[in-house]
């Protein structure tokens, strides 16, 4: 008998029991919803912040739970260490996406940088009429808001969220957004902003809209000093 014979019968395992698990790529290829399944199971995995349970991830999917494990499988190919700077790790009875190991150094370097922190209200607002109606000058902004912009535009320039675009016809500069204004927001390009069509204001809000805006029309129509 030889010795990978003894060994079988030592163990009590028969030849067919001794044989692997086929890989997940060959389950997928019997089942060809489950390479679907497994983008499906990845995307879950990277838009939640706790590790997902496979039950979890067979209710959010509407799949059973072998056909996730399955999919978690597929993943766990294409996350191997070593492979990608994402990996699949299991962790509290769930599975999430984590960064591999190797890539620790570069996101701290990464994280440590400083961040921007929220837009006061007045800067919000300061933004948006700029992002709308530019280039538009600081007393241009100032009638519309109805108080005065310069803290606003100041910090606004500051942090590069808004930058000069020239002079008007009488001296006063006049501001756009910056390309850091886009990727803040995530748009390609200006014509991403969201229709103000669709906003639905209140007859109050209306009425006092209305009025800054004839008032700075009509400002803008006198030529004044500032515009």
């Amino acid at each position: 008998m030889s010795e990978a014979a003894d060994e079988s019968a030592g163990s009590g395992v028969g030849p067919d029991q001794c044989a692997e698990a086929p890989p997940a790529a060959d389950a997928a290829s019997r089942d060809p919803q489950i390479p679907s399944l497994a983008r499906t199971v990845e995307a879950l995995l990277f838009l939640s912040t706790d590790p997902l349970t496979p039950a979890e991830l067979a209710d959010a999917t509407q799949a059973g739970e072998g056909a996730v494990l399955t999919a978690l499988a597929l993943l766990a190919e294409d996350y191997a260490p070593g492979r990608r700077g994402i990996m699949l790790r299991e962790l509290g009875g769930g599975w999430t996406l984590a960064s591999d190991p190797e890539t620790e150094d570069a996101a701290r370097r990464l994280l440590s940088r400083p961040r921007l922190s929220t837009l006061t209200p007045a800067q919000a607002e300061t933004l948006a009429i700029v992002a709308y109606l530019q280039p538009i000058s600081r007393p241009e902004i100032t009638r519309i808001r109805g108080v005065s912009a310069d803290s606003a535009t100041a910090t606004l320039l500051e942090r590069g969220l808004i930058e000069e675009a020239g002079h008007s016809q009488f001296g006063a500069v006049l501001y756009r957004t910056s390309t850091a204004f886009l990727k803040l927001f995530g748009l390609r390009s200006l014509e991403e902003l969201p229709d103000v069509a669709r906003w639905d204001p209140t007859p109050e809000e209306q009425a006092e809209l209305r009025e800054r805006l004839l008032r700075a029309g009509e400002a803008r129509a006198g030529g004044g000093p500032d515009g």
